[in-house]
């Protein structure tokens, strides 16, 4: 394509979840309470589980590392967005939008992955109780806990190059609240076919190693369940995933509905709602929801 006399944007200008001035101040509010909830509840979850010996076993040392993510995600979000309300130009430079979106996108993979490892992690607990700690190890874990974060940081690296090396020359206000790849191809003024391609085998991979082992610990951790006889012990093995399966329904379900609904359904309107379910409200939620998890398990040590 011929750039003519364009010339190539040094930053970029985040439009937010809303240009209504009357709604900056009262957003700004709400954005700031759901962070401190996130980093205390986080934080907490993270100091619990590594000073409470009764909490040194696998599935907790996989939702210390959820907490991890979730703390980390929501502060590469949170901060900017937050100062963007009350802030009267919302610029964000270059190399800070790179900076942004490849960590954004390390920990929302690290996510996904880590609720695959943790519904594996029940399936051998609740339908191979008698090899659990041996399939289970801490070696074992060490090595998924490095994997995972291995691929976020591989799949970061792709798109972020990917969509860096476009030319971006025209407009330079991204459409959302933070630096992402879909409004970064929409604003870009180069040809985007070779990164929407790579888009959409990353997400189909992803669904494969991510949500199908989910699923398909699931049918049989729910086979498991119904064939135990005593009420009582289809209870307790049910409360021991429940916590697990709800943060699960949530995260896949935001995540599926942002990357695989029909283009022509497409809205950066709804994306940037979605977006913030998922990038900020669900880091929240996370300790909320197991916090639960956490005290079932701990009264029955």
């Amino acid at each position: 394509m011929e750039k003519g006399n364009h010339s190539e944007v040094t930053e970029f200008i985040l439009s937010g979840l809303t240009d209504r001035p009357e709604l900056q101040i009262p957003l700004f509010g709400v954005f700031l309470l759901i962070y401190s909830i996130t980093l205390v509840g986080n934080g907490g979850m993270i100091l619990l589980i590594t000073i409470d010996p009764r909490l040194h076993t696998s599935m907790y040392f996989f939702l210390r590392n959820l907490s991890f993510c979730d703390l980390f995600f929501s502060s590469i979000i949170s901060p900017k967005m937050t100062q963007n309300f009350l802030a009267e130009r919302k610029s964000i430079s270059y190399a800070a939008c790179a900076v942004q979106m490849s960590f954004s996108i390390i920990f929302t993979d690290a996510e996904c992955l880590f609720l695959a490892v943790m519904a594996y992690d029940r399936y051998v607990a609740i339908c191979n109780p008698l090899l659990y700690a041996v399939t289970m190890s801490r070696q074992h874990c060490k090595l998924l806990v490095s994997g995972v974060y291995a691929v976020g940081v591989v799949n970061s690296i792709i798109c972020t190059c990917l969509t860096f090396r476009l030319s971006f020359c025209s407009s330079n206000i991204i459409n959302h609240f933070c630096c992402d790849v879909p409004p970064l191809l929409v604003l870009s003024c180069s040809e985007t076919r070779i990164n929407e391609i790579v888009m959409l085998v990353f997400m189909c991979c992803f669904s494969v190693i991510s949500f199908v082992p989910v699923l398909l610990s699931y049918v049989y951790i729910i086979s498991t369940i119904l064939q135990i006889r005593s009420a009582e012990g289809r209870r307790k093995a049910f409360s021991t995933c429940s916590f697990h399966l709800t943060a699960v329904v949530l995260f896949y379900g935001t995540v599926l509905f942002m990357y695989l609904r029909p283009t022509s359904s497409y809205s950066m309107d709804t994306d940037k709602v979605a977006s913030v379910f998922y990038t900020l409200v669900i880091p929240m939620l996370n300790p909320l929801i197991y916090t639960k998890f956490q005290e079932e398990s701990v009264s029955q040590v």
